[in-house]
């Protein structure tokens, strides 16, 4: 029986596809039966607190450069969210040399997250309390003391703070069809429901779609200065959240027993290290 059999029935929705599993949830491509007739849908059912605090956050920012919500239960533990299913990916823009265009279509989709809204902001994680895995993880691998010190100073003194999605980069900025033929645009999914600094959401990028590309000879500091120019940075405090956010990404996979992820991370970091 699957998991998100309750849903099914209350939702009115019919299976489309094989479910999938990621470390935090659930998913099922679905068809719902709404109002305006039947529509692709995707079912996500949360095993993450952070899943049910970024239900909150795609409900907050309502379609609005996010895929749109179509029904949530009342703790966000189960979503159901349209189908965002064009045919461009992020991704394969990158592989097939439009680098550049990856990074400026990122850095287009933040400010339509991070804008002011009418209404409470929902319950979000403040970038502080996100860090702590990095300030744990200094405790036991001294590879992780600069960035945690990076990290320490600016979070001590955040710039432009707003809600955040918290896991920015090419798989999780979707294309909603080109909005000159009815389309919606490049849409985000996914969010983990952070309150900070927006500089954060644009480390993250930097550091995808794969480890052998961020890695390339170059690549960081060519992206670094598009994404800083796109999204009006500071280039060197944008370098500083790349060793912020490279460190406590080491110390996750420290946590997990990677050890090869995490020194391709705090290599990563350390070409960010030579760039302010």
């Amino acid at each position: 029986m699957l998991p998100s059999t309750p849903w099914l029935t209350r939702w009115q929705l019919t299976p489309d596809g094989e479910p999938l599993r990621t470390h935090s949830s659930d998913l099922l491509p679905v068809l719902w039966h709404g109002l305006e007739g039947e529509q692709a849908a995707m079912l996500k059912l949360a095993r993450s607190e952070e899943e049910r605090r970024g239900a909150g956050l795609m409900q907050f920012w309502q379609g609005d450069g996010a895929a749109r919500v179509l029904a949530v239960s009342e703790d966000g533990a189960a979503l159901l969210l349209e189908r965002v299913s064009g045919c461009q990916s992020l991704t394969a823009l990158v592989h097939a040399g439009h680098d550049d265009e990856a990074t400026r279509i990122l850095c287009a989709a933040a400010p339509r997250l991070h804008r002011p809204r009418p209404g409470p902001l929902p319950p979000l994680l403040p970038l502080t309390d996100w860090f702590r895995g990095l300030f744990a993880g200094e405790r036991q691998d001294a590879r992780l003391h600069f960035s945690a010190a990076v990290a320490r100073k600016l979070l001590a003194s955040p710039q432009e703070v707003g809600p955040l999605h918290g896991d920015l980069h090419h798989a999780n900025v979707l294309d909603g069809g080109d909005p000159g033929q009815g389309g919606r645009g490049w849409l985000a999914i996914d969010p983990k429901g952070l309150h900070g600094e927006r500089g954060y959401d644009h480390a993250n990028l930097l550091c995808n779609p794969d480890p052998a590309t961020a890695l390339r000879p170059g690549r960081l500091e060519r992206q670094l200065a598009v994404a800083a120019h796109a999204a009006r940075l500071d280039p060197a405090r944008l370098a500083r959240w790349v060793v912020a956010y490279t460190g406590l990404s080491a110390a996750w996979w420290l946590e997990d027993g990677r050890e090869a992820e995490a020194a391709q991370m705090l290599a990563l970091g350390e070409r960010a290290r030579r760039l302010f």
